[in-house]
């Protein structure tokens, strides 16, 4: 089982190597893949030294998975020569979300939908992935009409750079910006560049990726994004309004018994999710479960989970864990 993580050295390719040795999957070669100032540089997989290697030294070797975290013009530039060998391409970036030729998989949600001919498989976004957990199975039961998505997110969805930022902030060190503003003490109305209709790509993503998971073409959906100085993870509120009317307790019940979902909702000793406290789990939390007392058939939920982890090296990895047990691989 040779595995091609590309973009090993990264935020997100450093965690998808450390849930490859603690999930235990199947890897006999791991091929690291960087840029090529870092071939040759030696990473630690398994307590052992291996060695960088080159994207075309990976496709050469034709390995059964590629795993990748590197952006999406490497995406486009290398997934396609990784599949023309049979390399089954599981990618992380936003490059191949959106065609239609290809499959948006959270594999709890609709992994299903896999066959042994998909080659190249999108991961969907890191905010996208969290909500999908908790609203799929709402929405298989009552039938989403529309949702109101507020997003607080967690400055490693930005990446290294960004974490230096505020470390640099809170030590009053003048530094390299990988925001327009300081993000330290701040909230920063703005994930990803503006489009043409003022919202933000991480807010579009959240409405298309959504439809495309739910197979919901028309579902409405809206959503404002936040970065927020916090490195645990994502936190999400969320208004739903559902088709047809629930009782509160039923859908604890359901996310309760959702594989992935944990409810953690006690109002009576303040008990919630929080990114502080969920921060290296792989779990989708939720909480603040209670009904929109202003709409009918409507909900409030607050929805908490590492996007390191399962927002993008967990799913990735699930996504490889469901096709080898499945056969599809």
């Amino acid at each position: 089982m040779k595995v091609a993580v590309v973009g090993a050295t990264g935020l997100v390719g450093t965690v998808m190597l450390r849930l490859l040795e603690e999930r235990n999957f199947p890897v006999t070669q791991l091929l690291p893949v960087a840029s090529e100032k870092s071939v040759g540089k030696k990473i630690t997989f398994r307590g052992k030294e291996v060695e960088v290697v080159s994207m075309q030294y990976a496709i050469d070797e034709k390995p059964v998975f590629a795993l990748f975290s590197a952006g999406g013009e490497t995406s486009l530039a290398f997934a396609e020569q990784f599949a023309a060998s049979g390399t089954v391409v599981i990618d992380n970036s936003s490059a191949w979300r959106m065609d239609p030729s290809k499959k948006l998989i959270v594999p709890e949600v609709n992994g299903q939908e896999l066959i042994k001919e998909d080659k190249i498989i999108a991961n969907p976004n890191c905010s996208t992935i969290q909500l999908m957990m908790a609203m799929a199975p709402l929405h298989q039961k009552y039938g989403i009409e529309r949702m109101v998505i507020s997003t607080y997110q967690s400055i490693t969805g930005t990446g290294v750079k960004a974490v230096q930022q505020l470390e640099n902030e809170q030590k009053g060190i003048e530094g390299e910006m990988a925001y327009s503003y300081q993000i330290h003490q701040n909230a920063i109305p703005q994930c990803d560049v503006f489009l043409e209709n003022d919202y933000t790509k991480e807010e579009m993503k959240l409405v298309l990726e959504s439809r495309k998971i739910l197979s919901a073409p028309n579902l409405k959906v809206t959503a404002t994004a936040v970065r927020i100085p916090v490195i645990g993870g994502h936190s999400e509120s969320v208004n739903v309004t559902f088709k047809n009317d629930f009782k509160v307790e039923d859908i604890k019940s359901i996310l309760n018994n959702t594989q992935g979902v944990v409810v953690h909702d006690n109002p009576a000793k303040n008990e919630y999710p929080m990114p502080f406290y969920k921060k290296e789990q792989d779990e989708v939390f939720v909480g603040r479960i209670r009904r929109d007392e202003s709409a009918e058939n409507s909900l409030n939920l607050w929805i908490v989970s590492d996007n390191l982890r399962k927002g993008a090296a967990t799913n990735a990895i699930q996504i490889a864990e469901y096709l080898v047990a499945s056969g599809k691989v």
